[in-house]
């Protein structure tokens, strides 16, 4: 059960800030590098893990050496706005496994996809066959990332 209003100290920031950068270390490389025994440290990783501030332990791969190399951001506009229909295709599109992020946003477009393929064939594929399929779209706009400058999971 998450505390409310819970902020982190300083020595659970460190803690997040190592794990963010290699979440392999043991606890005890963790606690030396903060300077706390590894009793404490573990408890405060734990503590950090059931409030959900640590949400997940995950793995960064390189996603063009699993032939994932081209990147899209797409911007997508409802035909219609309301709780239904957003809701169907907020339903829809988090079922495609293309879409490795998807965001709700404001200004002209209602949604933001970062969407991996292959390639262009497999991206124009995607889009016709699943992404244009899926009920209320009314306008979308497709962004094609030439090079990658940061990718960062890395928050603090």
């Amino acid at each position: 059960m998450a505390i409310e209003n819970y902020t982190p100290d300083e020595k659970d920031l460190s803690i997040l800030r190592i794990l963010q950068k290699d979440a392999k270390l043991s606890v005890r490389d963790i606690a030396t590098r903060i300077n706390l025994s590894p009793t404490p440290t573990h408890e405060r990783i734990k503590r950090m893990e059931k409030q959900g501030i640590i949400k997940e332990y995950t793995t960064v791969v390189d996603r063009k050496k699993v032939n994932k190399g081209m990147m899209v951001i797409c911007m997508i506009a409802l035909n219609v706005h309301n709780k239904k229909t957003a809701g169907q295709f907020i339903e829809e599109v988090g079922k495609l496994k293309e879409v490795v992020e998807f965001y709700n946003i404001s200004g002209d477009f209602d949604f933001m996809l970062k969407i991996l393929a292959p390639n262009m064939d497999e991206f124009h594929e995607f889009f016709v066959n699943k992404l244009s399929e899926i009920e209320g779209i009314g306008q979308t706009k497709s962004i094609f990332v030439m090079n990658s400058i940061k990718e960062s999971s890395q928050i603090l």
